[in-house]
């Protein structure tokens, strides 16, 4: 999967390093072209990444296991999954 975990924060200046207790939403965002380790410009759903936060935690570092992180399930974003799932 190429896709990147990026976490959109309710303030991004007063959480630096993204903490995770402030996570509005998940989403997942395309690796940028020729750097696979770099976010793209846009989430799967459209957003800009600019303001957003990679997760620590990727979905090639779990095999079989969902693309979000489990703690955060309750807010990932339902057009980012839609996209993954097809």
């Amino acid at each position: 999967m190429s896709e990147i975990v990026v976490y959109e924060v309710e303030n991004p200046v007063a959480a630096p390093g993204g903490a995770e207790s402030h996570v509005r939403r998940v989403h997942a965002a395309p690796a940028a072209p020729g750097t696979p380790g770099t976010t793209g410009p846009r989430t799967l759903c459209g957003k800009d990444t600019f303001a957003m936060v990679r997760a620590r935690r990727q979905p090639s570092e779990h095999e079989g296991a969902r693309w979000y992180p489990p703690e955060h399930e309750s807010v990932v974003c339902p057009d980012c999954d839609a996209v993954i799932e097809t």
